[in-house]
């Protein structure tokens, strides 16, 4: 996932990035509308999520988020320091997703992103089907089949599996699969329990659970799912 931060206060966008970095987050970062708009233009098919400071030296995040949601559906945060309700729903109404107001807590700040980008995964995904090579989940029913033949999952083992599913190609640590988990299950699931539900999904989905070919472990990252 490649996130765009635009904040002019140099100090909090070095702090976000790092953040960011920290969760495995691809970061790009501007101080100006002139420096995010080169890089929007240039870059902005690859960039999944945009962070804008409202109150920037040559604009404001407005300008960047009309640009943004004129050429691409990407979504949008916007951090500023101002919370008076006259911006916040004028930002929303320009087709922000959230808005965060600072000072703000990195967890605060990483919640907001994990749940625009869960918001945006699941309109996305218009398909009923998402197939991995000879797995095929029917999302409207909730169930997992291979080679044809349903293979019976708890809700647990599904919603994880589902987790890979939604980010194919991507490394999942273990702890962001764990906070994903957390979020959506609402459960709590710890470190040697998610271990125990992978190796359950190997042994129920994948042909040789010893040498995996479907959930693929990325040495000292976590776990990836498709190239």
């Amino acid at each position: 996932m490649k996130i765009l931060i635009v904040e002019d206060d140099k100090t909090i966008a070095s702090g976000i990035d790092y953040s960011l970095q920290s969760e495995e987050y691809v970061t790009i970062v501007a101080h100006s509308v002139k420096e995010a708009e080169a890089i929007l233009t240039s870059q902005l098919k690859e960039i999944d999520l945009c962070l804008l400071d409202l109150s920037l030296p040559d604009g404001t995040g407005y300008q960047l988020c009309e640009m943004v949601k004129n050429r691409r559906d990407v979504p949008v945060i916007f951090l500023t320091a101002l919370d008076d309700e006259v911006n916040v729903v004028m930002g929303l109404d320009m087709g922000a997703d959230d808005y965060i107001t600072k000072p703000f807590r990195v967890r605060e700040l990483l919640s907001r992103i994990n749940s625009v980008l869960r918001r945006y995964h699941k309109q996305a995904q218009s398909k009923p089907y998402i197939d991995l090579d000879n797995i095929r989940i029917n999302t409207l029913e909730g169930k997992v089949y291979k080679n044809g033949e349903e293979v019976l999952l708890t809700a647990l083992e599904y919603r994880l599996f589902l987790i890979f599913a939604n980010h194919i190609g991507q490394v999942l640590t273990r702890n962001q699969l764990l906070e994903r988990i957390w979020d959506v299950a609402g459960d709590f699931v710890n470190d040697n329990t998610l271990t125990v539900y992978i190796k359950r999904l190997r042994e129920k989905l994948e042909d040789h659970p010893q040498n995996p070919t479907i959930i693929k472990t990325v040495r000292g990252m976590g776990y990836k799912v498709g190239d």
